[in-house]
């Protein structure tokens, strides 16, 4: 019997269903279908394990999957801090109209062996002797000095990576999203740390290559004052948080507790999601205590030079948006002008309207029945070896991007 667990929802997220049976499997058979003429590259697949597997204690669970005779990398996540793993991840291939079906195994052995991670996101403390140590979270007081929060961490936020790009999330009021744009794909994080010298550019390192100034950057998420976007301001504390770190996903928490808007204080919760072999950041935020449709912004910034940008709005498909241009993000190197394309997908169910301003791409957000929003940001930069090299090429991309969106794959459970 085939029980279809549901459609993958955008870029690939599948949830498991309560039509999941009540036994206790220790192993899952599901298959994957890509329903459209084109092929998925990364399509990225996620199974609720709390769901699929309702008897099992899920602590310390592992497990290992095929597809045939060959091994799939998997990845199991702690989201709720529980100790049980929530939620198992791939990511894998499919020509059009293809079928794939996958096995896995789980188990409480601990795995023998750990896979080269795909992916790399931490947070470092800047401490006076510049050894830069890791944490896995970090939480401010409300009134906390803005600049002193944002000085303290190395790197100014949380930074995250895949082979293409790597993205770090400030820690003020702001939290903009800021972009690395690669020469060639690799982990660059370790080495670079966002702050590349002459000598790694001269070696083929990549380096920071936005300057966002008073807009939205790069899908940053803001609250909404006289219709203007405005900061996360007012808050009892502020927090962010490493989830997850590879191998083949990471997710970057943002906590703004007790944030003061519109009257009322709200409990807000920002999670960025990237995956290997894919050029978006999967952005969820859930705002606990807001009504049903409170409003807010994002959006992406017009370049500082020779940008070209469109919105469309499309009810049945996703409402999107581009730019492509070029800036100089470190005003003390006017000789370094890098190109980049950014873009925007916003789920139709949580767009209000867009609209253009003198800086951004905008776009006015609603939160669901569930007090959550979701959107996509894509980025690209020009200095890529075999990237894009202009705005056609860029917006192309774009459309066929928010195509993959509208025509998600489908997941089935197998039994």
């Amino acid at each position: 019997m085939k029980k279809i667990i549901c459609a993958v929802f955008l870029i690939g997220l599948a949830v498991c269903m309560s039509t999941c049976s009540y036994d206790t499997p220790m192993e899952l058979d599901i298959q994957v279908s890509n329903p459209s003429n084109k092929a998925r590259i990364a399509q990225t697949v996620v199974i609720n394990l709390k769901e699929c597997l309702p008897r099992t204690d899920l602590r310390g669970l592992t497990a290992t999957m095929s597809y045939g005779e060959k091994d799939v990398i998997v990845q199991i996540d702690d989201l709720d801090h529980d100790g049980s793993g929530d939620e198992l991840t791939f990511t894998t291939d499919l020509v059009p109209h293809e079928q794939k079906k996958f096995h896995i195994d789980f188990s409480y052995e601990k795995a023998t062996e750990t896979p080269t991670s795909k992916v790399n996101a931490y947070i470092k403390l800047n401490d006076i002797k510049g050894q830069h140590p890791k944490v896995q979270s970090i939480t401010y007081p409300g009134n906390a000095n803005l600049l002193d929060m944002y000085n303290s961490i190395y790197g100014h936020g949380a930074v995250f990576e895949n082979e293409y790009m790597a993205y770090r999330i400030y820690m003020d009021n702001r939290q903009s999203i800021d972009i690395y744009g690669k020469t060639t794909p690799q982990l660059e994080m370790e080495t670079t740390g966002f702050y590349t010298t002459e000598e790694q550019m001269n070696e083929g390192y990549g380096c920071d290559i936005l300057w966002a100034g008073k807009s939205v950057g790069a899908g940053s998420f803001r609250g909404i004052y006289n219709d203007e976007p405005c900061y996360i301001d007012s808050v009892n504390e502020r927090k962010q948080s490493i989830i997850a770190s590879g191998p083949i996903r990471t997710i970057v928490e943002v906590a703004d507790n007790g944030w003061l808007y519109n009257g009322r204080k709200v409990n807000m919760t920002q999670r960025y999601s990237l995956y290997a072999g894919r050029r978006e950041i999967m952005v969820e935020v859930i705002i606990d205590g807001a009504p049903e449709g409170e409003q807010f912004y994002t959006g992406i910034q017009k370049l500082e030079n020779n940008n070209s940008g469109f919105i469309l709005d499309e009810i049945l498909t996703g409402n999107l948006c581009g730019s492509w241009g070029s800036n100089i993000p470190d005003k003390s190197k006017p000789h370094l002008s890098e190109n980049v394309g950014l873009g925007l997908y916003v789920n139709p169910e949580n767009c209000v309207s867009m609209h253009e301003d003198s800086l951004n791409y905008l776009v006015r957000l609603r939160t669901d029945n569930k007090n959550c929003i979701r959107y996509f940001v894509a980025t690209c930069a020009g200095r890529e070896t075999n990237g894009f090299k202009n705005a056609e090429q860029w917006f192309n991309y774009l459309t066929e991007w928010q195509e993959e969106m509208a025509q998600p794959c489908i997941v089935e459970l197998l039994h």
